[in-house]
């Protein structure tokens, strides 16, 4: 039965939906304008079909299904803000206890509502098992935001303003009821910021006998997003997606999945994750969040190529000798032994970060700065590497080491790690590019756990000059005359230009020196975090730094038989002093291809 608060009739006299609203919706028709009483709501396929009003959510699929519309590339911030203005964004941090939401996405979040980034029309809502009120998850979150160095204006009314948008909901994973009560309170939030209820007035409503998903659009020309980032292990995954494709996807807009690493353990379970997230979304729908292409410097990569016309003359085996990729980390795994074990220093870091940032590197001029123009390059690049050979791989684990009175552990002391545990915590690996621009480069990673500094940067190391004039004075070690660029990606991000220049003097003394781009001098304003960056792109529908499937495939398909290899022959790691350089095996893999670790020397090293 169905009750109109205008008509206050109801039963047989009452008019069915369709008949009452026919003549309200031609008269809007008519006059281009929806009274305030009849926000669209237009019920039946039928009557809709009939009368010229969309069916369906903006992308065509059924209301129950997640959006999966494919979004025009995005171009331009402001142009895109524009476009959301009559729009709401519903943001759910799935996993919201835990430590990533708390020290990274709730912050960006933040800061991007700081900047004014944001929509207008916003919610956050966190999601977890814990049991949490809306204060208690403000409070908690409160306790990691901060403002911005040099923005530090109305800083407290902004934070409070920020936690008035935020709420939570407890519920299982794996439970469509509880991401069905989700839904309900997105829809709340949502018709509220779009108008739904207008001015307190119930007679502007009627109760329709369809179910809530044939509501199609909450008011003309305005539609409800939504984004859910998954901040959980990847076991639990396809249940969340499962669940929130079913009963909490927009009705009205886009629904956009954002999904943290580690991507599968291998080529096999990586094709079951994506398949399995597949019957659910479509691949528009994933983004598959590798933070460190948020990162400044990485972004910069391709501008510093590809619009300085000194460099890319040189992108090539002609002209550069090889390339290193160096991640370090000043400590060890410090209680996170659990996790980290099962999954090991190549996983963790080689196979996602270094090798997504070889690829932009490497990869051929695209066609634009379209997202798909961009990651078409890259995964050309990935397809024509070489698979990884176990000769060519160097592993090692950290163990106990005492320096200064201190006492430093090794990896199988932390409690969380299996005894006996042979996961690597340091790998070097030599990689290589069979193709014209860059056949025959060595390409070197590194990438450890407790070494003696933390650090992430590229080094391009130039070919010697040839019939050098002035060879004798740097001896017979010419490596010191290398032409070197070094990209520091964190801490101090820079750029420098190392070149050969003659001291001041009467005599003829060569020195090394450094053309240095230091970002802190040149930019004083503080780097904006590299989630707040992808954030703000997942929300605007720009996939330029996320990780497409076949690149995923790609990348997998170097590293598994290598993995599989160390892995069933239990080959052991060779053991480096906590605080050290690594393990020792690392130099004589560069020296087997006539390459010295550019981190070794210099003071910016």
């Amino acid at each position: 039965m169905a009750i109109c608060f205008r008509c206050h009739r109801s039963g047989a006299s009452a008019p069915s939906s369709v008949d009452h609203y026919r003549t309200l919706a031609r008269n809007a028709r008519k006059n281009k304008v929806w009274p305030a009483s009849v926000p669209s709501l237009l019920a039946g396929h039928e009557a809709i079909r009939k009368w010229g009003f969309q069916m369906k959510s903006s992308n065509g699929y059924p209301l129950n299904v997640v959006s999966s519309q494919k979004e025009e590339p995005y171009t331009d911030h402001s142009k895109a803000k524009e476009e959301q203005i009559d729009s709401t964004v519903s943001i759910t941090v799935v996993g919201a206890s835990g430590d990533l939401a708390k020290k990274k996405i709730f912050p960006a979040l933040f800061a991007l509502f700081y900047e004014d980034c944001l929509p207008k029309h916003f919610t956050v809502f966190g999601y977890a098992r814990t049991q949490l009120t809306d204060e208690e998850l403000r409070n908690m979150i409160g306790k990691t935001l901060t403002c911005r160095i040099d923005k530090r204006e109305n800083c407290g009314d902004k934070m409070e303003q920020f936690l008035q948008t935020c709420f939570y909901h407890s519920g299982q994973y794996g439970s469509e009821e509880n991401f069905l009560e989700l839904d309900r309170k997105l829809k709340d939030k949502e018709s509220k910021q779009m108008g739904f209820l207008s001015n307190g007035d119930n007679r502007n409503f009627f109760i329709p006998v369809f179910p809530i998903n044939m509501i199609l659009s909450l008011q003309v020309g305005k539609s409800a997003n939504r984004l859910f980032y998954l901040s959980i292990p990847p076991n639990i995954f396809v249940d969340v997606v499962r669940c929130a494709s079913r009963t909490a996807s927009s009705p009205t807009g886009w629904t956009r999945v954002i999904v943290e690493k580690p991507f599968g353990r291998d080529a096999q379970s990586s094709g079951e994750l994506t398949r399995s997230l597949k019957q659910h979304l479509t691949e528009d729908q994933i983004f598959r969040i590798d933070h460190y292409l948020g990162k400044e410097l990485v972004e910069n990569l391709s501008v510093l190529r590809f619009s300085n016309l000194v460099f890319e003359p040189l992108w090539s085996r002609k002209f550069i000798r090889n390339v290193q990729l160096i991640f370090s980390e000043d400590f060890g795994t410090e209680g996170r032994g659990g996790y980290f074990d099962n999954y090991g220093i190549i996983r963790d870091i080689m196979q996602n970060h270094l090798l997504q940032i070889l690829a932009l590197f490497a990869m051929e001029t695209p066609v634009s700065l379209d997202a798909e123009d961009i990651r078409n390059e890259k995964v050309k690049v990935l397809r024509s590497m070489r698979t990884l050979q176990l000769d060519d791989v160097v592993v090692g684990q950290y163990k106990g080491h005492t320096r200064g009175g201190r006492s430093l552990p090794a990896y199988i002391d932390d409690p969380t790690v299996p005894k006996g545990s042979l996961t690597p915590t340091f790998a070097a690996a030599a990689l290589f590019i069979d193709n014209a621009r860059w056949d025959g480069v060595p390409f070197l990673m590194k990438a450890g756990k407790a070494l003696h500094t933390r650090r992430a940067e590229i080094r391009v190391q130039f070919r010697h000059v040839p019939g050098n004039l002035y060879k004798r004075n740097f001896g017979t070690d010419l490596d010191k005359a290398t032409n070197e660029l070094v990209i520091r990606v964190q801490p101090d991000e820079a750029i420098y230009l190392k070149i050969n220049n003659k001291i001041p003097g009467l005599s003829m003394r060569l020195d090394s020196s450094n053309l240095n781009l230091l970002y802190a001098s040149r930019y004083p304003r503080e780097i904006p975090d590299a989630y707040e960056r992808l954030l703000l792109d997942a929300i605007e529908g720009e996939r330029r730094l996320f990780i497409r499937s076949d690149e995923l495939d790609a990348a997998w398909a170097l590293f598994t038989p290598v993995l599989k290899e160390l892995e069933d022959k239990r080959i052991a790691p060779e053991l480096y002093p906590y605080g050290s350089r690594g393990p020792v095996g690392a130099h004589y893999l560069a020296a087997k291809y006539n390459v010295r670790w550019g981190d070794l020397s210099s003071q910016y090293s």
